[in-house]
C-alpha cells in the first residue's frame, strides 16, 4: 500500500464534478487501499478520489474516532461508490468541520441531520440507507468532493474574505502539514 498525496484547496480536480465508475475501473481495489492508507496517515475520518487526483465518485470512511461521542459510530466503516443523495432532512446545525484537502483550516458548517443515500460497496452491491448526526455529516462532506463542492463553499462572502489569506496560503502551499501534499503550481 501507498500513502498518495493528497490534493491542497486550488487545485481544479477538487472543483469538477466527478464521474460514477463500474467494477471495470482498473486498479480500484488498489486505490480504496491506497485510500485508506493515505486517510489513516493524514488522521482524517473520510477521504474522497477527488482528493487523490482520481475525478471518480469514490469516498471511505471510518468515523470510529467520533466513537466516544456517538457509540453508533464505533466500526463505522465503509466505501462508497458512486453515491446519491437522495433526500437531506432534520433540523440543520452547526459542527466544526476540518478537511485534509485544507491544513489547518476549521470552521463551523451548517448542515442537515438526516440523510437518505443510494451507493455502492467495494462489491459494487447497491444500498439505500438512511444516516444521521455525524454519520451523515461526515457523509455529506466527502459526496461534497464527488460534485466538486468544497467546504469553503459553504462559508458566507464575509467568511470568505477574512480567510483568503489563509486559503491563498493552503493554495499555495504554505502552510503545516505532516503528510504528503500536491499543491497546484503557482501562477506566474
Amino acid at each position: 500500500m501507498s500513502v498518495l498525496p493528497i490534493r491542497a484547496y486550488g487545485d481544479p480536480v477538487l472543483k469538477t464534478k466527478a464521474r460514477s465508475i463500474g467494477p471495470d475501473y482498473p486498479g480500484l481495489q488498489e486505490l480504496i487501499d491506497n485510500m485508506w492508507e493515505t486517510m489513516y496517515k493524514a488522521a482524517g475520518v473520510g477521504l474522497a478520489a477527488p482528493q487523490v487526483g482520481k475525478s471518480i465518485r469514490l469516498f471511505i470512511i471510518d468515523a470510529t474516532p467520533y466513537a466516544e461521542e456517538d457509540p453508533s459510530l464505533m466500526g463505522f466503516k465503509k466505501v462508497f461508490i458512486n453515491a446519491g443523495i437522495i433526500r437531506e432532512s432534520g433540523k440543520a446545525w452547526l459542527f466544526n468541520e476540518g478537511c485534509l484537502s485544507f491544513p489547518e483550516l476549521r470552521e463551523d458548517i451548517l448542515r442537515l441531520p438526516e440523510i437518505r443515500l443510494k451507493y455502492q460497496d467495494e462489491h459494487f452491491q447497491s444500498f439505500e440507507e438512511d444516516f444521521s448526526g455525524l454519520a451523515a455529516r461526515i457523509i455529506q462532506h466527502e459526496y461534497d468532493h464527488t460534485e466538486g463542492t468544497l467546504m469553503v463553499d459553504h462559508f458566507s462572502s464575509l467568511k470568505k474574505t477574512l480567510l483568503r489569506k489563509k486559503l491563498a496560503n493552503i493554495s499555495k502551499g504554505i502552510v503545516p502539514v505532516n503528510y504528503p501534499m500536491k499543491f497546484s503550481p503557482r501562477k506566474k
